[in-house]
């Protein structure tokens, strides 16, 4: 009887791991550290964008959210919360929406935008991963700020590649070059 109860619990607690792998924090507290230091306010309301069936499709597990106007005028008006999955059981791969059923390993990140969509920061705030945590550092990241989407993040061209982590690598610029483009196709077609 006791082994049944102990394989029970040990299958709740590897269910719910499953399960908690799968949300991801939209409003994690290094985001709201950061636009706190921006305008000085704890309370900013991020205003979700709702996406048609086909955008929905290409942002994947992410969200797009409008911050108030006030931080507009100091330099952030967008902000792209999402997931990267990076590796699987059995292997890697920077296939962004592959069946979830399967253990990922992942890393949430946000990117904050200006008004014309052009990046002003990107930080990793959950890295789920195994191997390429040097995507984490700031100074790595730090190169994308500016980046508007206008050309492709090529790692090795436009994108320093970093040894031993090239599966994050490329599948943080893969992601940040399409978020950036997706909204700036969500900008166009609400006329902005």
């Amino acid at each position: 009887m006791k082994k049944l109860v102990s394989t029970i619990s040990f299958l709740i607690a590897i269910n719910t791991c499953l399960i908690c792998q799968v949300s991801i924090d939209f409003c994690p507290k290094a985001l709201n550290i950061e636009l706190n230091k921006i305008c000085g306010s704890n309370k900013i309301e991020m205003k979700e964008f709702q996406l048609t069936g086909n955008q929905n499709h290409c942002v994947g597990l992410g969200k797009f959210f409008c911050l108030p106007e006030t931080l507009a005028a100091l330099g952030v008006k967008y902000v792209y919360v999402g997931r990267v999955n990076t590796c699987r059981t059995g292997g890697c791969s920077i296939t962004a929406y592959e069946d979830l059923e399967q253990t990922k390993e992942f890393f949430d990140y946000y990117i904050l935008y200006s008004a014309t969509a052009t990046i002003r920061n990107v930080k990793i705030f959950n890295y789920q991963s195994t191997h390429g945590q040097e995507v984490t550092a700031k100074s790595w990241l730090k190169q994308f700020a500016n980046y508007n989407g206008k050309e492709p993040l090529v790692v090795g061209r436009n994108v320093d590649a970093i040894s031993g982590a090239t599966i994050s690598v490329d599948a943080t610029s893969f992601d940040i070059e399409c978020k950036t483009k997706i909204l700036l196709q969500i900008l166009s077609k609400l006329g902005v």
